[in-house]
């Protein structure tokens, strides 16, 4: 894993409720990541959907080009793009595109994805999706390497294909492999650099996953992952009543959809989003003081954690209370994880 102190990033998707207007949103995005850079966090990271029920959602490499062009020196990364359902030649070719508007501070986020209507829009049969998953994974990082690539595919046939448009990153990005049930865990440790730790799942739950992922890269003779990023939910305010109280409408909010969408049906462990939020949130999400939110996170960087990407903006929620949080996560809480002793 990488040397130096812990990164600290943030998530903003640009998800927003139906009602919202487009470029207000877009706005109130724009702005946060302007403060998330001047307060000196070191990436931002969006993620994708198709055909989104309940919660619009903007596509990552508009988004992420945009936003690019504010974001400084942080690394700018997909969390994650759907790979299967995209054709690997236009997905090398985009996010090389991508590397070079971010001058190779970039990070490639894949992942199968959870919903079957994304499946059903693409007409991908469930039961191919991780085998395109693979081959698609395949054919970018050759690609990428300014390899010759020759693959006979029902849905590609490439004979000696090259590109000339590569990564600026050498040999190319990081590839983070997001992962929620056991065999999907154990598919990151021998495809990818490294899991992108998903932010659903309990603290609980990542530790027993963190050992199946390096056993199975041990098995494979593998050396340790490039890195160990971790996503989570983290909402930052002056006192533990009022984080509870700005975040849990939008939060809970988020994980009802996540319900409805079939998220929790690829948990590990019979986990299951439809409870109440004070269980719901007991070991998975991060809600309090900046003094709170150190002492939560500093118990996960004893896994090795290298890389935090917090959420923390949740689709309706007021935009001045993210800023608030991310002033609060990047000026007490971001220097404190940076300074912890790393294993």
């Amino acid at each position: 894993m990488a040397d130096g102190p812990v990164r600290v990033g943030v998530f903003l998707t640009h998800q927003r409720r139906p009602e919202q207007d487009p470029v207000t949103v877009l706005d109130e995005q724009l702005d946060l990541v302007r403060l998330a850079r001047d307060e000196g966090l070191d990436s931002v990271f969006a993620g994708q959907h198709h055909l989104a029920e309940s919660l619009a959602h903007i596509q990552p490499l508009p988004w992420l080009a945009r936003l690019a062009a504010e974001a400084g020196e942080m690394t700018v990364g997909t969390g994650i793009h759907l790979l299967a359902l995209h054709h690997p030649v236009d997905t090398a070719e985009a996010y090389a595109s991508l590397d070079v508007v971010c001058r190779g501070r970039s990070v490639f986020g894949v992942g199968l994805g959870y919903r079957a209507e994304e499946y059903a829009a693409f007409g991908i049969p469930p039961e191919e999706k991780v085998r395109r998953f693979t081959e698609n994974l395949a054919v970018v990082d050759a690609l990428w390497r300014g390899e010759t690539v020759t693959r006979d595919l029902s849905w590609t046939r490439l004979d000696g294909a090259r590109t000339l448009l590569r990564p600026v990153a050498d040999p190319r990005p990081p590839i983070w492999m997001a992962a929620n049930s056991d065999n999907a865990v154990r598919r990151a440790a021998r495809l990818a650099d490294a899991w992108m730790i998903n932010p659903h799942a309990t603290a609980t739950t990542v530790r027993r996953q963190l050992e199946l992922f390096d056993a199975e890269r041990a098995a494979h003779g593998l050396g340790p992952a490039t890195s160990r990023p971790l996503m989570r939910e983290v909402f930052c305010a002056d006192t533990r009543e009022e984080a509870f109280e700005r975040a849990r409408p939008y939060l809970e909010g988020k994980y009802a959809v996540y319900a409805d969408w079939g998220q929790d049906r690829v948990m590990p462990d019979q986990e299951s989003f439809r409870m109440g939020f004070e269980e719901l949130a007991d070991d998975r999400f991060v809600i309090g003081t900046p003094d709170d939110c150190i002492k939560a996170l500093s118990g996960l960087l004893d896994l090795g954690v290298d890389h935090v990407v917090l959420r923390t903006d949740w689709a309706g929620m007021p935009a001045e209370y993210a800023r608030r949080s991310i002033e609060l996560l990047a000026r007490e809480v971001a220097p404190a994880l940076r300074c912890a002793p790393r294993p």
